[in-house]
């Protein structure tokens, strides 16, 4: 493949929204924990976990600076690198992206503030108030960037305007309950509780190792465990759910995840492992299991579930039949108020295929001039790189049920055996500190490269969305962008790693304010249990 402006934007784009997504699954499943443990320090009133609350949370907001520098200067590229893309469907993108800076993000920012200076001035319950708060701007910031993520792998909800040659929004609520948002909006979400859960129980394994803050990592663990389990079963639960909405929205993207080149009777096989080899058109020593693909994707075993041959065919058909929308669309535009009636019912007829004769722009400036060889190259370009989704998806799988298996034994160890975990699970759940975030990326990956080669898909080629840009201007920008990030990078693990090795502050007036009101309530319990004592 010819490396050229669009791929450099791609690549430039993804180095960005992947670097960002570090931060981002720590800083949603801290914040409900956190939560959580002032909610258990304002029930009980004891100083363990007023002092959890604010370790954890001193953590979280380290997180949360670099997730908040580094998102900004992700949604600037929109404009800077991938202008004609805004152009074309701002009116839909752009409006959950504004909704998120008013709405979720300056809710989050501004109770974050209340959160770490408002302990000595709010009363209990306004400071926990507070920590939910944040918890939920959190949670609401997450929501609107994947309702507008969600619109590029489903779009719904709006129609092109062959006046303007833009998207323009027809149905709001249409966007807002895209089936795709909300299924990758509590995929996403899970998968950062597991993060954060993963990551609390792994820095309370390391202090049980040194034998340092017994009480507050034991805890912690017990804590992390139940959610991390709960939450980790939603992931495969809502994953599941992604999986049976792409086999509505994103046919290629399943067929090319599963590595099935040629659609298989009903009900289709899951392909365990695999070698796809993208030249031959074929998966090589597949290992099946039966039914399983079709139960997932469809959810019956009398639907088909197409391949990526067929599929090709079917986009050949949709590249013909959107050349018949271009070539009204430019009469249309040449005559405006003149068209005839008949030219806009053929455009109307062929618009939902318009973008199919976008992937022509590749090969040809008018489509209409491309060569039967063109519009079978065209058609071919919908079939992404196989293999490193195929795997990708695995490798993600696999460390999904790992959680899994992983949370619901420290669960047991801390619901059933006092809170007591052998020294080899707790130096499995150090070392497995960085796997939420390999898998994350990687389902990340998957969804974003699986959807190539549209920016929306079925309506706007990512070959047509990038700026008028040079190689070396985004070469520029690209080299700033990798200095700045590994410098931002190295700040975030000193910093993390300094207040870690340091551990909790412990609040002492706190801790002896608590310590008296105990040994009150203890010493009365004892007088009176000895006056209602008969004398002997």
């Amino acid at each position: 493949m010819e490396f050229g402006i669009v791929e450099l934007s791609r690549l430039q784009f993804a180095l960005t929204v992947m670097y960002h997504f570090l931060f981002v699954p720590l800083t949603l499943g801290l914040s409900i924990l956190v939560a959580i443990m002032e909610t258990v320090y304002v029930m009980t009133g004891r100083p363990i976990w007023r002092q959890m609350t604010k370790f954890w949370g001193l953590l979280f907001g380290i997180n949360f600076a670099l997730g908040v520098a580094t998102g900004i200067t992700m949604e600037f590229q929109f404009g800077m690198n991938w202008s004609y893309y805004s152009h074309y469907v701002g009116d839909i993108f752009g409006a959950p992206l504004a909704i998120e800076g008013l709405m979720a993000f300056f809710l989050e920012a501004t109770f974050v503030g209340l959160f770490f200076f408002g302990w000595d001035k709010l009363s209990k319950v306004a400071h926990l108030a507070v920590a939910w708060l944040v918890a939920i701007g959190a949670n609401f910031s997450a929501l609107w960037i994947l309702i507008a993520n969600g619109w590029m792998q489903n779009p719904v909800g709006a129609v092109f305007n062959p006046m303007t040659m833009r998207m323009e929004m027809t149905d709001f609520y249409a966007v807002l309950f895209n089936d795709v948002a909300q299924a990758k909006f509590v995929h996403t979400v899970s998968a950062g509780y597991v993060t954060g859960a993963v990551f609390v129980i792994g820095v309370s394994a390391w202090y049980l190792l040194k034998g340092r803050h017994i009480e507050l990592a034991r805890r912690s663990i017990t804590v992390a465990a139940a959610f991390g389990l709960a939450s980790a079963f939603s992931v495969v639960l809502l994953g599941d759910e992604s999986g049976y909405n792409a086999t509505h929205s994103q046919k290629m993207k399943l067929a090319a995840i599963e590595g099935m080149w040629d659609t298989h009777a009903a009900p289709a096989p899951f392909n365990l492992v695999g070698f796809p080899d993208q030249a031959a058109r074929k998966t090589h020593y597949a290992i099946e299991i039966p039914w399983a693909m079709g139960l997932i994707g469809t959810r019956s075993l009398t639907t088909e579930i197409p391949g990526m041959n067929e599929l090709a065919e079917q986009a050949d058909r949709r590249i013909r039949s959107g050349l018949i929308a271009y070539d009204a669309l430019i009469t249309i535009r040449a005559e405006r108020e003149a068209t005839a009636a008949a030219v806009i019912d053929q455009f109307e007829n062929h618009s939902a295929d318009l973008g199919f004769a976008f992937l022509l722009k590749r090969y040809v400036d008018d489509p209409r001039e491309a060569t039967e060889a063109q519009i079978l190259a065209a058609a071919g370009d919908t079939i992404p790189t196989v293999w490193p989704l195929f795997w990708s998806f695995r490798i993600m799988v696999g460390l999904g049920f790992g959680f899994i298996a992983t949370m619901a034994y420290f669960f047991w160890r801390a619901s059933f055996k006092g809170m007591n975990f052998p020294r080899p699970a707790l130096h499995l759940a150090v070392w497995m500190i960085p796997a939420p975030w390999i898998a994350a990326e990687l389902g990340w990956f998957v969804a974003e490269f699986g959807r190539q080669p549209w920016t929306v898909d079925g309506v706007l080629p990512t070959a047509l969305s990038v700026s008028a840009l040079s190689m070396t201007e985004v070469s520029i920008t690209l080299a700033i962008y990798i200095a700045l990030y590994t410098l931002l990078f190295i700040i975030e693990m000193k910093l993390m790693l300094k207040f870690i090795r340091k551990g909790p502050f412990q609040d002492v007036e706190e801790t002896d304010a608590w310590m008296a009101r105990h040994t009150e309530r203890l010493s009365g319990r004892h007088n009176a249990d000895a006056v209602a004592m008969p004398a002997e």
